[in-house]
């Protein structure tokens, strides 16, 4: 795992090889980041990671300047990894919640600019991920959300439904809430 840009650009982690984690590859996430530079204030933007993995993305995004990034994730190990590499980095703008991510949404009531989620394609109610975000309302006037998906999914039927880009074989469907005027 390596962060691409921002005050920790550079730096590798090497989650252990027992993850059952899939973690976004350099590939898709740099292009996918190079997306949204051009869209989105960093220092501005509060973020939550869901299914956390590796803790990658939301590495990612305190490197790149978020002051608040929320990440959930239930497996013990994953947390662990995510945690050690958290103090190395001294990243206090990272919380993680150790936990389910269904749980998690159940009871979240915060928006987030941007939302992430990049759950295990072989989830039984991977269909259900985008449906409770909106349901719930988590996503600010002007946000983002991004789910990653296999090639199996098409999601651009659903409401806020904008874009879908594909990274060899990581497909990004990206959702967007309008801006309020």
């Amino acid at each position: 795992m390596r962060i691409i840009s921002g005050k920790y650009k550079g730096r590798r982690f090497s989650p252990p090889k027992s993850f059952k984690a899939r973690p976004t590859t350099d590939f898709a996430k740099e292009n996918l980041f190079n997306v949204l530079n051009n869209e989105i204030d960093w220092e501005e933007t509060t973020a939550l990671d869901l299914f956390g993995g590796t803790g990658g993305i939301s590495f990612e995004l305190v490197s790149r300047g978020c002051p608040k990034v929320i990440c959930v994730e239930k497996l013990p190990a994953h947390c662990s990894f995510i945690e050690k590499t958290k103090a190395e980095l001294k990243a206090t703008e990272l919380t993680l919640f150790k936990m389910d991510v269904f749980k998690y949404l159940q009871h979240a009531t915060q928006q987030f600019d941007l939302i992430f989620a990049d759950p295990p394609y072989d989830l039984k109610n991977f269909a259900d991920v985008p449906k409770l975000i909106f349901e719930k309302d988590l996503i600010k006037a002007g946000g983002i959300f991004i789910l990653e998906h296999s090639k199996d999914y098409n999601f651009s039927e659903l409401p806020l439904f904008d874009d879908q880009r594909v990274y060899g074989s990581v497909n990004f469907s990206i959702f967007r809430k309008e801006e309020l005027t």
